[in-house]
């Protein structure tokens, strides 16, 4: 709380959130009041992931509004966000929700209600990072998003040309599909052959 108090004192007009990474229940109702009051554009998945009804209680008594990552696994737990008021905001990880179809679905429902909408990053590798950066270019995604550069955890990506950043932004390629290649040198370097045997009595 303190840090996220001197970096609003410090940056008065900065866009500015909070994960909580569900670290608080609704008995934190004081703490979280407090971080309300930091003018915030969210606070990120607060409560339990399943805790639903519990988001919708503390959204109604916060202005900054919630935004739900773990507890967006499906469609039908967006509509469930809409249908019980637990969030304005939805961190859509394209690999949590099962891929691109699902992502997309879930991204044309948050349109169609209003819902803010970002694309988080996980660990990916390259085409991970691919689907990743083609989504967050589709009209609904309406704050900056989490995406970072192949070498952040990779000192090789399996594609090419690795994804870079150039000031903070990473750049969309204007080839065709993802706009990269699989680099096949590298999944070979690091590709293992194993067989297995299953000895039966």
């Amino acid at each position: 709380m303190a840090y996220l108090q001197a970096v609003r004192r410090a940056f008065p007009h900065l866009q500015l959130m909070a994960d909580a990474n569900s670290a608080y229940t609704l008995a934190d109702l004081a703490t979280l009041k407090t971080l309300d009051q930091l003018d915030l554009i969210m606070i990120e998945q607060p409560l339990a992931a399943g805790d639903l009804v519990e988001h919708a209680q503390l959204q109604d008594h916060l202005k900054t509004p919630l935004c739900l990552d773990e507890s967006i696994v499906t469609l039908a737990d967006a509509r469930a966000m809409v249908s019980l008021q637990a969030g304005r905001v939805i961190n859509l990880k394209v690999a949590r929700v099962g891929g691109i179809t699902p992502a997309l679905q879930i991204l044309a429902f948050a349109r169609q209600n209003g819902l803010g909408c970002w694309i988080g990053g996980m660990v990916d590798g390259g085409v991970g990072r691919a689907v990743n950066l083609a989504v967050a270019t589709l009209p609904g995604i309406t704050f900056a998003n989490d995406l970072s550069a192949s070498d952040r955890f990779f000192q090789e990506d399996i594609i090419t040309p690795p994804i870079t950043l150039n000031k903070n932004q990473v750049l969309v390629p204007n080839r065709p599909g993802l706009g990269f290649a699989i680099n096949w040198p590298i999944v070979a370097k690091y590709a293992q052959a194993k067989s297995w045997c299953l000895e039966l009595p």
